[in-house]
């Protein structure tokens, strides 16, 4: 799959990030029984840069945990008859604590979803709100993100790839088409 264009370079992430970090602040009016969530992969970078940033603003540091949504999914048949599990990680309890899950995109809403499913799973948090870096839109559920880094409006036969140096080598966005015969 070919990009198409850059829509996000290394600076606009880290604009987003810093703008995300001082959105979350200011809605919850600090940072008391605040932790970020990553959705895994991609949200867990990112989740740790917003945590980052909001050491810088705040002088506390936030935890942060990863949340593995894989067997959740409503369309796990469709993936793979052997799905990866890449583990979810909170160490520390989520009960009564305001969680910001972070993910890279939001598209249909299911990944939010089954996100929320596997966190409930884990304990009660006192409120759940939702940071992205990207609103491609298309959403299949009723689920809106608090905080977002860019609205992208897209087809459904594109792809919006958020490449994170923790797992791509490379801060960017770009945009593909999706190949025929493809889907996703």
């Amino acid at each position: 799959m070919m990009d198409k264009a850059e829509i996000m370079d290394e600076s606009g992430i880290v604009r987003a990030v810093t703008r995300i970090a001082h959105e979350i602040i200011e809605k919850n009016k600090g940072v008391d029984d605040i932790a970020l969530i990553g959705i895994q992969r991609r949200g867990v970078p990112l989740a740790r840069m917003i945590a980052e940033k909001i050491k810088g603003v705040e002088g506390k540091k936030v935890p942060v945990g990863i949340l593995d949504i894989t067997l959740y999914r409503d369309d796990l048949s469709m993936l793979s008859e052997h799905p990866i599990i890449n583990g979810t990680e909170i160490n520390f309890s989520i009960n009564g604590k305001k969680i910001v899950l972070v993910d890279d995109v939001i598209y249909t809403g299911r990944t939010v979803r089954a996100a929320i499913d596997a966190l409930m799973d884990s304990g009660r948090p006192k409120m759940v709100q939702l940071a992205v870096m990207i609103d491609r839109g298309h959403r299949e559920l009723p689920i809106r993100p608090d905080y977002v880094g860019k609205n992208v409006p897209t087809s459904k036969f594109e792809v919006v790839n958020v490449k994170l140096y923790e797992v791509d080598g490379v801060n960017c966005v770009t945009i593909s088409d999706i190949e025929k015969g493809i889907s996703h």
